[in-house]
């Protein structure tokens, strides 16, 4: 395979006092509503690991294989979330309903990650735990996915396991891109590779689905109006996945590790980004351009892509998409 940053370019600019301190490459690709290529900087058919940018695309796929959850649970399942009360009660919700506890969650133990809500889970007495984790709600409704199916827990999270051979199937169907390679995520889950052109590709057809008569109620359709609907629980306080869908009217946006970002729109439009050092940094100002290009109201995404570079806690400089 093509190194990711082969044919990388500069998509931001770190300004601190007035000069470029830094600069972030990577990889956009922007398609109009009848899925044209409207914007492509860098190489919009990089194979790239979409990391949690494909968890909408994978609850798509549990959601075919039978998984029973309300819009809050869907959106869990969808999230990368902070561990705030609110997002761990409605995994508990998620599992109960199917009669599963937390300690059949088998995702990486870890602290939640919105700092405040990490500290009081430690003064509660607890440490690192699967349920803290970012993606429980994921795992969640893997569990979930594999009673309704009448699948073994037992191996959930192997590629080989018949729940991930059926996600396996729903991304290489979702993203029209076959999955080159298979790994294992920070999580603990098979994750599938994809192209950038293909991951802005689903989402486009997520972003339309809910606003179309005939979709609105697949699978599809179902996971967008629920993130849409849901977006505190894709992401919680202060993330700028939640911010962006509180902003723009049926957006459908997931951000992911390593610099990923994809976001589709209620007409059919997509953006999906790879910033090739792996820093989240860059990533909300980057995604805000897209937008724009997109056709988005720069009034909408302007203030959530806004990041300012600090000196002794005040704003001395900003990071800038070049685009």
């Amino acid at each position: 395979m093509t190194d990711v940053a082969t044919s990388a370019v500069p998509l931001a600019r770190v300004v601190r006092g007035g000069l470029v301190e830094s600069v972030h490459a990577g990889h956009v690709v922007v398609l109009a509503p009848d899925g044209d290529v409207r914007l492509a900087l860098g190489d919009p058919d990089v194979t790239i690991w979409a990391r949690s940018s494909l968890k909408p695309l994978q609850a798509v796929g549990m959601l075919r294989h039978g998984l029973d959850a309300h819009d809050e649970q869907l959106a869990i399942a969808c999230a990368s979330h902070n561990a705030e009360a609110g997002h761990l009660d409605t995994v508990r919700a998620l599992l109960a309903a199917h009669g599963l506890t937390v300690s059949d969650l088998d995702n990486t133990p870890d602290w939640p990650l919105d700092p405040e809500a990490a500290w009081s889970w430690r003064e509660q007495g607890n440490g690192r735990e699967p349920l803290a984790q970012n993606c429980s709600g994921k795992h969640a409704a893997m569990l979930a996915t594999c009673v309704a199916a009448g699948w073994s827990l037992a191996g959930y999270r192997e590629a080989g396991h018949p729940l991930q051979r059926a996600l396996h199937d729903a991304v290489a169907e979702l993203t029209g891109v076959p999955v080159t390679a298979t790994t294992v995520d920070g999580c603990g889950a098979a994750l599938f590779s994809t192209s950038l052109v293909g991951l802005a590709r689903a989402f486009g057809r997520l972003g339309r689905a809910p606003h179309d008569p005939a979709h609105a109620g697949t699978p599809e359709g179902r996971v967008a109006a629920a993130m849409t609907a849901h977006p505190w629980h894709v992401g919680g306080t202060g993330r700028d996945a939640t911010r962006f869908m509180q902003a723009v009217p049926g957006l459908v946006a997931k951000d992911g590790a390593d610099g990923v970002y994809a976001a589709g729109l209620a007409d059919g439009g997509a953006v999906a980004l790879k910033i090739v050092d792996g820093s989240a940094r860059p990533r909300a100002a980057v995604l805000a351009a897209a937008l724009r290009a997109a056709g988005v109201d720069p009034a909408l995404v302007d203030e959530v892509g806004r990041t300012p570079v600090l000196g002794h806690g005040e704003p001395v400089g900003a990071v800038e998409a070049t685009f």
